[in-house]
């Protein structure tokens, strides 16, 4: 028996993706499981990732922070970020389907590569303005903007707080408070 080659994989859609039991995000036809669940720092952390930008876009009409939903990129491509900022009215649909303005992924050891590498060019090349990556063993995140199609890192934060310019609102976010 020889190897398969990763074209010889079967491909998934989202009608096959809607119907699986379990957290799954579907890339380019191929099925990622989202388990085992996230620990307790990952969730500690996305926790006040989502509390913080509650508070800090309360002024704003315009956008929202938002836990992992489905974003349908295509009909063979759909993630979960852990913590996202849409600045749009999402529609009826179960899920969003235009590019959210900034997202956080926290790390864990079963999505740290696919974190890093997949959903970084993933992210790039739909147009996510920010993307920032948290470490929680570490104690750091990565923050990238997108200018000219490609991520540019604004800094590594460990205690700083960094400004996103949304276009329809900015604010300051203090990293010192998701680490504590």
């Amino acid at each position: 028996m020889g190897i398969i080659g990763l074209n010889e994989y079967p491909r998934y859609t989202y009608e096959d993706y809607k119907n699986w039991e379990g957290r799954w995000e579907l890339i380019e036809g191929i099925p990622y499981a989202m388990s085992p669940s996230p620990g307790w720092k990952h969730q500690m952390i996305s926790n006040k990732i989502a509390w913080q930008l509650e508070e800090l876009l309360k002024q704003c009409k315009e956008c929202k922070a938002l836990l992992p939903v489905d974003w349908k990129i295509s009909d063979d491509t759909i993630v979960q970020p852990d913590n996202l900022v849409i600045c749009y009215e999402p529609g009826e649909k179960p899920y969003i389907t235009k590019a959210p303005s900034l997202i956080f992924e926290v790390l864990s050891e079963s999505t740290a590569l696919k974190d890093r590498e997949i959903k970084f060019r993933l992210y790039e090349r739909e147009g996510v303005k920010y993307y920032v990556i948290v470490d929680p063993e570490d104690k750091i995140a990565r923050v990238y903007k997108l200018e000219n199609g490609r991520y540019i890192k604004v800094c590594d934060a460990t205690d700083e707080k960094v400004e996103f310019d949304l276009g329809k609102c900015n604010f300051e976010f203090d990293f010192s408070l998701i680490f504590e």
